[in-house]
């Protein structure tokens, strides 16, 4: 699953003060399980009593709430980094997300959701097949948006995160600011906070969006007076491309370009420091000893070396512009983004035969 949840998430750019937003969960309320109720845990019941102070909201109603979660003992665990020295493989990575049944689907989508797509690329500059990708590889188009309840898997990440982890203070600190973000909309609407239900990190909807980035990027899209991220296929995709403005997406910007390389110029190392981080004119990429072809060679933007492994084959390279780098803000993976990008590819292909 993608690790969508490590994304660092900036200043609001608009509110939703006005939109009630629509329940996200799937069709009933989902049983409680796991370990006993966070009602019994001092510390959860303290940090209850803080979000209600700094929200302003009902201390009962917050304590109810939280205390009614559960902590999910399988989830820790899943948020520890995997064994250090094993080599990435783009194919593997790229065989989970872009597969017949995926494309198929997004063929759906994208036919049933044309005029929306259009409308969105034109408002918010972002291309239709970028949108596919995302909610393709997100949920394949809204078939699965996870099963836990939401309460409990924020509860056990924000007060049982793994200490092991080696970044574990930020995450946990990332955790509690999700919780309270998801009580903070959830004490706006007149919904049962314990029947959402997502990801084991928390994400909700087609684009498994986190309450955070609910809060500050989805959108209304077809005026209908509140935000369903689950069953409204156009607020699903005027969401994810006013995420992808709302980050710098810059319009009619590739975001990859091809790369070969000039083995007696090259600087490797050089150009793989900053990592996917846009840091190169063309001019300088190309002095590196990476070289571009054609339209490439007039960006006007900074580049990045992009290295996708392929276990112990020789690595894919690609040149990342600005949009790539964006599209990494909604999961911090350039395996992630390259997914994206080419199932939106392997989609369009697919309509247009």
């Amino acid at each position: 699953m993608p690790r969508y949840f490590y994304r660092v998430l900036p200043v609001a750019l608009l509110t939703l003060a006005a939109c009630a937003f629509a329940a996200p969960a799937i069709a009933q309320k989902q049983p409680a399980r796991g370990g006993p109720p966070y009602a019994t845990r001092d510390d959860a019941m303290q940090f209850a009593d803080e979000i209600a102070a700094r929200r302003q909201l009902d201390p009962a109603w917050v304590r109810a709430t939280i205390g009614q979660a559960r902590m999910l003992p399988s989830m820790p665990r899943l948020m520890l980094p995997g064994p250090p020295g094993g080599r990435k493989n783009w194919g593997v990575y790229r065989s989970r997300f872009i597969d017949p049944v995926r494309v198929a689907a997004g063929v759906r989508f994208w036919r049933a959701n044309a005029d929306t797509l259009e409308r969105a690329e034109a408002q918010f500059g972002v291309p239709a097949e970028i949108i596919v990708g995302i909610v393709g590889v997100e949920t394949i188009y809204g078939r699965n948006m996870g099963s836990f309840r939401v309460i409990d898997a924020l509860a056990t990440l924000a007060f049982d995160f793994p200490q092991a982890h080696p970044r574990a203070a930020q995450r946990q600190a990332f955790f509690r600011d999700e919780l309270e973000a998801f009580l903070g909309t959830e004490s706006r609407t007149s919904h049962d906070p314990m029947a959402p239900v997502g990801s084991y990190a928390g994400a909700m909807g087609m684009p498994q969006f986190m309450p955070s980035s609910i809060a500050k990027y989805a959108v209304d899209f077809d005026g209908d007076g509140r935000i369903d991220l689950v069953r409204n296929t156009a607020d699903v995709i005027g969401s994810v491309a006013n995420y992808f403005k709302a980050f710098g997406w810059k319009p009619d910007m590739p975001p990859i370009y091809p790369v070969r390389f000039d083995p007696d110029r090259l600087k490797l190392d050089v150009l793989l420091a900053p990592d996917i981080v846009p840091s190169f004119s063309a001019d300088s990429f190309v002095a590196g000893g990476a070289l571009l072809d054609g339209k490439a060679m007039e960006h006007s933007g900074l580049l990045a070396l992009i290295e996708l492994q392929n276990g112990d084959d020789p690595s894919t390279f690609v040149a990342g512009t600005q949009n790539f780098y964006v599209i990494t803000r909604y999961n911090w993976s350039s395996y992630y983004a390259m997914s994206v990008i080419e199932l939106g590819r392997e989609v369009r292909e697919a309509m247009e035969q």
